[in-house]
């Protein structure tokens, strides 16, 4: 939990009482590769912090062919922002694609702690500006680079991460068929 707490205070301050109070309401869960932590047309009724594994935010097609919007690994929080915060069906799935490991809040215990905690909630407004800042700077670059140019920065933007996901899933995210992907990583060892 020493994690959770060490990544909150990148964006803000609380003290010791807050600290248990957070604590006290974050509750630890597992997920099994291949489960959904949201799904499509269902209500996001949690937010999670994630301390082991990696998920991926995806739609399916009409075809029932899905397509990698983005990965979420460890010391970050992964929810479907809009469906969590208005409570409307959510559009997209958030599957966990290795077991993963969270501390979990509940919708009702997350406002508590915005009621409680003053700043709570301008604290998760910077978090969601922040991480909104590098998705729009990561997918913009994207949207001009070739193919082997929009994997260099992808391996430069998240070390390690190209390793643990499944090939398919990457190849998805970057906009490029798997075998193009494997021609890529062959060419570039």
């Amino acid at each position: 939990m020493e994690e959770l707490i060490a990544y909150l205070l990148q964006f803000g301050h609380f003290n010791a009482q807050q600290r248990a109070l957070i604590l006290t309401k974050a509750k630890h869960r597992r997920i099994a590769k291949g489960a959904y932590f949201a799904e499509a047309g269902k209500i996001s009724t949690h937010i999670g912090y994630v301390t082991d594994g990696i998920f991926r935010a995806c739609y399916y097609d009409t075809q029932g062919d899905s397509f990698t919007r983005y990965f979420v690994y460890e010391n970050r929080f992964v929810v479907d922002v809009t469906s969590f915060r208005d409570e409307i069906p959510s559009t997209e799935y958030i599957e966990a694609i290795t077991d993963c490991q969270l501390l979990v809040f509940s919708k009702e215990d997350f406002t508590q702690l915005s009621a409680l905690i003053p700043g709570w909630h301008d604290m998760f407004v910077k978090i969601t500006s922040y991480v909104l800042e590098n998705k729009l700077k990561v997918t913009s670059n994207m949207l001009v680079q070739d193919a082997q140019k929009r994997y260099l920065t992808f391996l430069d933007h998240y070390p390690g991460l190209a390793n643990r996901v499944p090939l398919n899933m990457l190849a998805s995210y970057l906009g490029i068929t798997p075998s193009s992907l494997s021609r890529i990583r062959k060419n570039i060892q």
